[in-house]
């Protein structure tokens, strides 16, 4: 992939994740919180900047939302790839989460 093409991608996914953030925390702002793993004042930071600086933020060359799995235990969870081992795909998926919520709450 030549280097244009991925900051032109990383631009995207930028601008599309400040928005998506923009439009949960303005809907539903505890779930917002949850969802996007981020504290208040973040959220409140996000859902008050206007289309220019949203603008300006997506057009660096850095991600700005990362992946907060960071563990095999919840990986293997959430995508229920245990090898040898049969499980509930429902079950699982909610115990990752749960783990991700509780891991939400104690950096908080």
């Amino acid at each position: 992939m030549e280097n244009e093409q991925l900051l032109a991608e990383i631009r995207e996914a930028n601008l599309t994740y400040l928005m998506l953030a923009q439009s949960l925390i303005r809907a539903d702002k505890p779930a917002a919180l949850f969802r996007l793993g981020l504290t208040e004042e973040a959220a409140d930071l996000l859902a008050a900047l206007s289309p220019a600086q949203v603008m300006k933020l997506a057009s660096g060359n850095m991600l700005l939302c990362r992946f907060r799995v960071d563990d095999d235990l919840v990986w293997n969870l959430l995508t229920n790839h245990q090898p040898g081992k049969v499980n509930n795909d429902v079950t699982s998926r909610l115990h990752g989460s749960i783990l991700m919520a509780g891991r939400i709450s104690e950096a908080l």
